[in-house]
């Protein structure tokens, strides 16, 4: 048995065969010659295809609508997260290079390389899903993390049911669209910033134009006139790269009413600033930030990327933004939106003030918020 399932992998794995559900069981069939019994055959089948087939073992997590990561640390260390937030699973694999080709050959599928030279790798592969791998000794063993990216397609009412916020706070969120105030949702991983932007994007009005560059298409919002364009890394031969920024710039001449980059996370800020500043108000964008206090500076360390000095970013982010959304995750895997802030200057730099919190309503600030919607002649909840 175990003779047969070398003989079938090596036979696999030297990229003659399209590796599908029936020519692995073709390959299985034709290695065993007739000299296995019924069983082991199927034992052997089941095997490869669940090595070959998909992400194997792990292909069912990937499936499970309530899970957002698969993450794998050992054989018999595969964890998912989701909504019953981090759990262990009962999924086994033989061994450690059963993790190891598992990984590779989800390389080779998000056209990267991932060996001994190259001990680690960071991709996309079809439908979605974010790879990261890590081999020894870089590791104690193969770590394998997989980020399923569900497309975004919630709306307001579907987040205020799920007690994202309440009916009033629904009403505010949207008259900050409406107002074509610019914004950024900010919050760790997996706190539902890119929800709430698909659900903020569907309220904006149909006849304007929304271009949105990602580096994967997270956001499907109800519009129309929704307009996306998709980065892309570069290929084995170090060719054809696409960056956020190329995007940006290009999204410029597409004639959008409205700009939106689903997460800023590098020098690109420099040039989605110059567009916010340039006409195109009512943009947004998510960021990684554990509090609203922390978006200035790290806008500031990403403009650093870009050549933009503190006080010139300051400046430009004065004029460009002006509304910061923070989401939060809650203990048991619920996220919700926890603070509204706007930006404020103080002498020199820029800080982030509550206008309302979740646990406290309206804050000092609530009043430069309620100014700024009633500026656009739009109505204030």
């Amino acid at each position: 048995m175990d003779e047969l399932v070398e003989r079938v992998r090596q036979r696999l794995a030297d990229g003659s065969v399209d590796l599908t559900s029936a020519s692995v069981a073709a390959v299985v069939r034709s290695e065993a010659g007739g000299v296995v019994c019924q069983e082991d055959l199927q034992q052997a089948l089941t095997l490869m295809q669940q090595e070959f087939d998909g992400a194997g073992l792990l292909e069912p997590l990937l499936r499970d609508p309530s899970n957002t990561d698969v993450l794998v640390t050992g054989p018999d260390q595969v964890w998912v997260d989701g909504t019953e937030g981090l759990r262990r699973t009962e999924v086994a694999f033989a061994d450690e290079q059963a993790v190891r080709r598992l990984a590779q050959r989800l390389a080779v599928e998000a056209g990267r390389r991932l060996d001994d030279a190259m001990p680690y790798v960071d991709g996309w592969l079809p439908g979605s899903v974010r790879l990261h791998a890590v081999l020894p000794p870089i590791a104690p063993s193969t770590c394998l993390s997989l980020r399923i990216l569900r497309p975004a397609v919630h709306d307001l009412a579907a987040l205020e049911a799920g007690r994202t916020f309440d009916r009033a706070t629904a009403g505010l969120l949207r008259a900050v669209v409406l107002a074509r105030l610019t914004f950024l949702v900010v919050g760790g991983t997996g706190s539902g910033k890119t929800t709430l932007l698909a659900a903020l994007l569907g309220c904006v009005p149909h006849d304007q134009r929304v271009v949105c560059v990602e580096d994967a298409g997270e956001l499907d919002p109800d519009h129309p006139q929704f307009v996306r364009l998709l980065a892309r890394g570069a290929n084995v031969e170090g060719a054809g790269r696409v960056t956020v920024r190329d995007l940006v710039r290009q999204a410029l001449r597409m004639r959008p009413d409205r700009i939106v980059v689903g997460e800023v996370r590098g020098a690109e800020v420099v040039d989605l600033l110059t567009a916010f500043n340039t006409g195109h108000d009512g943009g947004a964008g998510t960021l990684h930030a554990n509090s609203p206090a922390e978006v200035p500076a790290r806008l500031e360390a990403l403009a650093a990327l870009g050549g933009l000095d503190r006080r010139a970013l300051h400046s430009q982010l004065a004029a460009a933004v002006q509304v910061v959304l923070h989401m939060r995750r809650a203990a048991g895997g619920g996220r919700y939106l926890a603070e509204i802030g706007v930006f404020e200057r103080r002498h020199d730099t820029l800080v982030v003030r509550p206008a309302w919190r979740r646990d406290g309503g309206w804050q000092p600030a609530g009043e430069a918020l309620r100014g700024l919607i009633s500026a656009a002649a739009v109505g204030v909840p």
